[in-house]
């Protein structure tokens, strides 16, 4: 039996010292408190915050909850959520990695973990992960993602292959492999059930088509867009789309107040618009100003940086 114990146990080891050269390696050479570089070689920091009494509470009582219901992966996945949500994004990656040593077969965390390499710009090892988790849930029933902070109508939108194939065709687009992306896109938008995450994939998707120089193919697109759809969480993405389709102007979606978050999806959506149409010195001004401020977590930040960078 002893035998039998080290040779079953010897494939976790392996797995253990893989998983823990990769996060020495990736993050080799980085400055004390550095979370990642940029593509455009700048070295990205964070102030390690402490989270709001309600999201931290909310986040710890359903981590506890899994636990006592004996979801130890639930409870793995809030606890490097809730990390990440103070910025610690390596870390996070860290606590996922681990994890994944422990439950090498769940899809959830590869999904997760493969949304931090996109943050802290491992493309590749996002793909990576995204791939792994879509071949771990093939052929089963879809699970509903909680949000950490709850939208104002308190109804979860994406799920675990919605999620995993929206962040799988944003990874494949941040490297310019738009063809690619476009493929991610068109699966996840199969498999979404309200207007919100329909409006996200087709607005990628829009994007990429027109980046690969799909322009007709582009177009269809923007008719399944119309102007009495109704958004939750995702009206940054339907104003763009509406500008993208001739109906909304630049001014009127700048007008009104935005959060650091949409300022980097507006940003980095109208400064595409201006792109694909001639206007390439406007772009890069657009995109500039996105980079100079602070939020480079965003996806729109990453986007803006990718076509500084390119």
């Amino acid at each position: 039996m002893k035998h039998l114990f080290i040779f079953s146990f010897l494939p976790i080891l392996l797995l253990a010292a893989c998983e823990t050269k990769k996060e020495e390696t990736r993050f080799e050479g980085l400055p004390n408190h550095a979370q990642t570089i940029s593509l455009t070689g700048d070295t990205l920091y964070t102030s390690i915050d402490s989270l709001p009494a309600a999201l931290s509470s909310r986040i710890d009582s359903l981590s506890a909850l899994a636990l006592q219901q004996n979801r130890p992966v639930d409870s793995y996945i809030w606890e490097a959520r809730k990390t990440a949500y103070t910025g610690d994004y390596r870390t996070a990656v860290v606590q996922l990695s681990s994890a994944i040593i422990e439950f090498p077969e769940e899809p959830r965390l590869y999904r997760h973990r493969g949304h931090r390499y996109i943050t802290l710009r491992e493309f590749d090892l996002a793909i990576e992960d995204f791939k792994r988790a879509a071949e771990l849930f093939q052929g089963n029933e879809d699970i509903v993602e909680q949000d950490g902070l709850p939208n104002t109508e308190n109804i979860p939108l994406s799920s675990l292959q919605t999620n995993t194939w929206y962040h799988l065709g944003l990874a494949h687009y941040l490297k310019g492999e738009y063809n690619l992306a476009s493929e991610a896109y068109k699966k996840g938008l199969q498999l979404t059930t309200n207007n919100d995450m329909k409006v996200a994939f087709l607005y990628w998707q829009y994007m990429a088509l027109r980046k690969a120089g799909h322009d007709v193919k582009a177009g269809k697109i923007l008719e399944q867009v119309s102007e009495d759809m109704t958004m939750i969480e995702n009206t940054s993405y339907y104003e763009l789309l509406m500008v993208f389709k001739g109906v909304f102007t630049e001014n009127q979606i700048l007008e009104r107040e935005n959060s650091e978050l949409d300022n980097s999806t507006l940003g980095y959506g109208l400064g595409f618009w201006h792109d694909i149409n001639g206007r390439h010195e406007r772009a890069n001004e657009i995109w500039q100003q996105v980079y100079d401020s602070d939020n480079w977590a965003a996806f729109g930040y990453i986007a803006s940086e990718a076509e500084l960078a390119e």
